[in-house]
């Protein structure tokens, strides 16, 4: 397939190593940064652009890989009849494109992505069309980089495993975050608690997350507990996620 791919951060440079290890034709990057574009287009022997007007015009589907605000501003004056254009936002509806072509759709990728990624990593795929022809199309596509991994989602199916996806990936790394900083601030080494984060992220890809729950807030060890929240006493904003996190495990069960 011959692809137009607009965008230039994380999420275009990720699926365009994908397609291009697929054997997909990356015909044409599009990105208002200059310099990112004309990076890819030198990584995946191509061309690049900065303007509009001088998209290719002859892709089987253009592919829009940008912030989610910024979907309005790259389809303005945008018009691609008869071709198939999509966006990968999760959050955001598919029909935002239907001024563009009658042939549109999302191919959202749930998973974290950076565009510094050497490996590239496992990535669902979740699509939706205006048309059969369209899905299918679409589906053909995420089944040449995610053979196992691909799922037909409507838009409101989609921001609720957006949702979902914020909790386990940004909230946990956030987390991860304050204890690394709570380590530092007491002279420990954050890299101590890795094989621990490893065997927990392993565990529950065999059992569920709350069968896999431990620790003193599941077992209601009132004494353990205090004497975290006494030592945390000079950690307001960690004491607080403590608080409201161990009454949340404690109200699981």
């Amino acid at each position: 397939m011959d692809i137009v791919i607009i965008g230039s951060g994380n999420v275009a440079s990720v699926l365009g190593r994908k397609f291009k290890n697929a054997g997909h034709a990356i015909l044409q990057v599009y990105s208002r940064n200059a310099s990112a574009a004309s990076k890819l287009a030198y990584e995946w022997d191509t061309e690049s652009t900065n303007y509009k007007s001088l998209i290719n015009n002859n892709a089987d589907l253009y592919l829009i890989a940008v912030n989610d605000d910024a979907i309005v501003d790259v389809i303005k004056d945008l018009y691609l009849p008869e071709k198939i254009i999509v966006h990968t936002a999760a959050a955001v509806p598919m029909e935002i494109l239907q001024t563009v072509s009658d042939n549109y759709g999302v191919f959202y990728p749930l998973q974290s992505l950076r565009k510094e990624m050497e490996a590239l990593p496992a990535v669902p795929i979740f699509f939706d069309g205006s048309n059969e022809k369209t899905k299918n199309f679409l589906q053909k596509l995420a089944t040449s980089i995610s053979p196992e991994n691909v799922v037909e989602a409507g838009d409101d199916t989609r921001l609720k495993l957006h949702i979902a996806a914020v909790v386990v990936n940004n909230f946990v790394n956030h987390l991860y975050t304050i204890a690394e900083e709570y380590c530092r601030n007491e002279g420990l080494d954050f890299k101590q608690l890795l094989p621990l984060i490893d065997e927990t992220a392993s565990r529950i890809k065999e059992t569920s997350p709350q069968q896999a729950q431990t620790g003193p807030a599941i077992r209601h060890d009132s004494e353990t507990i205090h004497r975290h929240l006494d030592l945390l006493k000079n950690h307001p904003q960690l004491k607080n996620i403590y608080v409201l996190l161990t009454e949340s495990i404690q109200q699981s069960k």
